[in-house]
């Protein structure tokens, strides 16, 4: 397992969840329930990743190995939840008591951290497009992507 491939996954989540940050309050796009639950697994894949970076420093290869797995494991729940927020959330009038609203609200990230995890619209009504592709849709080609670089990083053999 390659120790820059944690670093790589950590930078890419930050980059990206920096990216929805600018779209919210740079250029207006208000965030629904799904879209703040999205920046959540970022948050922990970047955490995870770190942690996993860390563990290959010091030797730790089974905390490494564990890290890579759970990067894997929440980049697959992110990718589904992009998926379900496209195809279904997003013909919703009202994303309230879905699982990533009771999430977002019962751990009470949403109150006390809302310039980050504060959703202010539904899932219809946030739909937005980059380049003509919905956003829920480069969350999910971002987590495939992300999911999939850490399994490739499984094969690769440290450097010594």
């Amino acid at each position: 397992m390659q120790q820059r491939f944690f670093l790589y996954s950590a930078v890419l989540c930050l980059f990206s969840l920096g990216f929805a940050l600018v779209s919210q309050h740079i250029f207006g796009l208000r965030p629904c329930a799904w879209c703040v639950f999205q920046r959540l697994i970022l948050l922990g894949i970047a955490l995870i990743s770190l942690l996993g970076y860390v563990a290959m420093r010091y030797k730790t290869v089974w905390l490494a190995f564990i890290s890579r797995l759970l990067i894997m494991g929440l980049a697959m729940g992110g990718a589904l939840s992009a998926w379900y927020q496209y195809t279904v959330a997003a013909k919703l009038f009202s994303c309230d008591m879905t699982f990533a609203d009771q999430v977002m609200t019962k751990s009470g990230l949403e109150s006390s951290i809302p310039w980050l995890f504060g959703i202010y619209a539904s899932c219809m009504d946030a739909a937005a497009s980059l380049l003509g592709i919905d956003y829920a849709v480069w969350a999910l080609l971002f987590f495939i992507f992300i999911g999939l670089l850490n399994l490739i990083a499984l094969f690769f053999k440290p450097v010594k």
